[in-house]
């Protein structure tokens, strides 16, 4: 089939009027990812055998973290061309953000084998190896739910504080005072002593591992209560939140609806601060884990990377430990269910089946319910479909209305997805979207967002926020080889 002179220049440049010029190797730059999923789509409609189309749109896709399509473009593009190699690499891509590191494997050996001088591309293949590699030896000498936790009996006490360290710490109780020292010298890009970070981590696990997998959150009458969505280690903007809407107290309680880390390069400071507060306020300040709570996440995405750089391996294991037991879900007076992700595959889902779970576990590659909080995204029409994140399902109005009505609720909130306004309503004002990571990566350019709560009408209020400016330090900058393989 011959190409038209606007295929051809579509194929050569990908020009958009509302993207700019970008290559077959970067499509959608500056963030414009979902516009570029329906520029590809309108050219895949001209000309349906261009394998470049279907390449670049399973790039498009992976940035905007839609896996599970972006690995059925990827496969659209290797049955027209088999030898196209960047297709290869994209649905390879795909796998991995899956923890489906043993079909990513085959693609990089594909890679390999049809260009066997691309030292980048060995470069790949020998780092999904030995992730197939740990894996598997890990399987091999797990051991039973018995297993000696590091954040139960390492010596933290044990450890020397060096003499010329002089930032915040703390004797006993922790302190508002050091929370808030704590953020200052974090925010000057100064890393607490490990010794500090470690308690307030274990002071944390003990709190959360004896918690509910649905935390029942209750508020007085004519008290509010915040609800944010994902930060995603932009430390400076939830500094700026906290200087909107005050920092966590007993008369200001907030939940952090998951995503804490990963993405933005801060994501350390985020969440020690976060769990911070989880030990001054324990029953005022409520943390749900999101998809990114997770280690398979963590190492694709930069947080094991960032966490190793900027304090040592053992921190890094306290973290996995930490994030198996929040609990992934709250409901707020009776009324709000507020969970990451979404809603579940079948209806009936009760909060006593959510509360059976054992969500001790690492939740990808498997299915079910923890994964469908945590993945899922809800659709404007009725019914459910498969999500084009590949894992969790898209579910529709009648979905939350089942769900609601199952368990005498009034309201879905979640986050997991940028809005350009920071949330959104969806379901006849029953499923809510909030996001609180302004201007997501450095490029998408959304506002962020906050909800509050106001007892007892509960009817929720939304404050939209802007990024602010903050150290040169790139989204992702300790991902490292694996998460170099996501292109």
């Amino acid at each position: 089939m011959v190409m038209s002179p606007f295929e051809v220049r579509l194929s050569r440049s990908c020009t958009f009027p509302h993207l700019g010029r970008t290559t077959d190797a970067e499509p959608g730059a500056e963030g414009k990812f979902v516009h570029a999923v329906m520029a590809y789509t309108a050219a895949i409609e001209l000309n349906p055998i261009n394998a470049v189309y279907w390449a670049n749109r399973s790039h498009a896709n992976l940035k905007i973290e839609n896996y599970g399509s972006a690995i059925q473009d990827a496969e659209k593009a290797i049955q027209i061309d088999p030898l196209y190699i960047k297709a290869h690499y994209r649905r390879a891509s795909g796998y991995l953000a899956l923890s489906k590191f043993k079909e990513a494997l085959k693609d990089f050996k594909e890679v390999v084998r049809l260009k066997p001088n691309d030292k980048l591309a060995r470069t790949k293949l020998k780092t999904c190896e030995k992730e197939v590699r740990r894996i598997a030896f890990e399987s091999a000498i797990a051991v039973d739910e018995h297993k000696k936790m590091i954040l139960e009996h390492f010596d933290i006490e044990g450890l020397a504080i060096e003499e010329d360290y002089a930032g915040p710490s703390y004797e006993g109780t922790i302190t508002l005072e050091f929370v808030k020292e704590m953020m200052e010298y974090y925010k000057l890009q100064k890393m607490v002593h490990r010794k500090f970070v470690m308690r307030i981590l274990r002071c944390a696990y003990e709190i959360f591992k004896n918690s509910p997998n649905v935390v029942d959150v209750n508020i007085p009458d004519s008290s509010s209560f915040t609800v944010c969505g994902d930060v995603h280690g932009q430390f400076y903007d939830l500094l700026h939140l906290f200087e909107i809407n005050g920092l966590p107290s007993e008369t200001n309680p907030y939940l952090f609806n998951g995503d804490f880390v990963d993405r933005g390069s801060w994501g350390v400071e985020v969440v020690v601060v976060m769990l911070a507060f989880k030990c001054l306020y324990p029953n005022h300040f409520f943390m749900n884990r999101g998809n990114h709570e997770t280690e398979s996440m963590n190492r694709m995405y930069g947080f094991t990377g960032e966490v190793k750089a900027k304090y040592n391996d053992v921190l890094s294991e306290m973290f996995d430990e930490l994030f198996a037991v929040l609990p992934f879900a709250c409901t707020i007076n009776k009324q709000v269910f507020v969970v990451h992700g979404g809603l579940f595959e079948r209806n009936g889902v009760t909060i006593a089946d959510l509360n059976a779970i054992d969500r001790r576990r690492n939740p990808l590659p498997s299915a079910g319910l923890l994964v469908e909080s945590l993945w899922s995204d809800p659709q404007e029409n009725h019914g459910r479909a498969p999500s084009k994140r590949g894992v969790g399902v898209a579910f529709g109005p009648d979905v939350t209305d089942d769900f609601l009505a199952t368990n005498k609720l009034k309201l879905v909130v979640r986050s997991h997805e940028v809005r350009d306004e920071g949330f959104d309503l969806m379901h006849n004002g029953k499923c809510i979207t909030v996001f609180s990571a302004p201007n997501y990566c450095d490029q998408v350019g959304n506002k962020g967002a906050f909800v509050r709560f106001t007892a007892p009408a509960m009817e929720p209020k939304f404050t939209t926020f802007e990024a602010v400016t903050h150290p040169n330090v790139r989204p992702m900058a300790y991902a490292g080889a694996l998460g170099g393989l996501m292109m």
